[in-house]
Parts: structure tokens; C-alpha cells; sequence
């Protein structure tokens, strides 16, 4: 099983798409990292050899900031726009969409379920 940035990538996938399991690692900067290190990008992981593993591990190492250290520093820059109170900073702590979309249908996601009206309830205690 190879274990590259504390995390450990499926076996039976193309080793472009397992290093895409990796935070901070998409399909492009996958390609990128297995043309460095001269690996096959279809080959399977389980196929790997230890010296391929090693290349690839040493090359995300030095162009850095994956896992950990990445989203360390995306929460920081989160936190740095609430303390200065920009607008930006007050979505985040309302937990409102960040950058300009309607909320006055839709953001669902963001917003989450629905609460519901106090007089849908009082019609509800009333039929009881």
C-alpha cells in the first residue's frame, strides 16, 4: 500500500487518479508530478515499485503545500478575512455564499436545510 503525504492511496487505481486523493493534488498537477518523477500515469498502484513511490513522494515534497500545511494556510486566510471584518469575513461567519451568489432562493448548501416558519407550526397545532 503506498502511503505518500499521510495518506494512503487506493490500490486499484491509476496512479494519476490516486494521487488526486491527496488534499491540494488535482488531475493536472497529478500529471505534472508523475511526469517529474518518470512514472507511468496508467499504471496501477499496486504495480508500483518502492523506488517509483519514493520519486513521487520526493517531488511533492519539494514543490510543497499539500495536506496539512495547505489547508492550515486556507484556514488561516479565512480567519485573517474575519478579523479584519472585510465583507468577504462576514460571509464566512455568517455562513452565507462568499462570492456574490443569490440567497434568496437557492445557497442551500451553504445556508442549510430549511427552517421552518412559526406559522406553518401554529397551523400544524391547529389541525390537531
Amino acid at each position: 500500500m503506498a502511503r505518500i503525504a499521510g495518506v494512503d492511496l487506493p490500490r486499484n487505481k491509476q496512479a494519476r487518479i490516486a494521487l488526486t486523493y491527496i488534499y491540494g493534488i488535482g488531475d493536472p498537477r497529478s500529471l505534472k508530478i508523475l511526469g517529474a518523477a518518470n512514472v507511468d500515469p496508467f499504471k496501477k498502484v499496486q504495480d508500483l515499485g518502492e523506488d517509483e513511490v519514493n520519486r513521487i513522494r520526493q517531488v511533492i515534497e519539494e514543490q510543497g503545500d499539500v495536506e496539512g500545511d495547505l489547508r492550515k494556510d486556507v484556514t488561516m486566510h479565512i480567519k485573517r478575512l474575519v478579523d479584519i471584518q472585510s465583507y468577504r469575513g462576514l460571509r464566512h461567519r455568517r455562513s452565507l455564499p462568499v462570492r456574490g451568489q443569490r440567497t434568496h432562493t437557492n445557497a442551500r448548501t451553504r445556508k442549510g436545510p430549511r427552517k421552518g416558519t412559526i406559522a406553518n407550526k401554529k397551523k400544524a397545532t391547529a389541525k390537531t
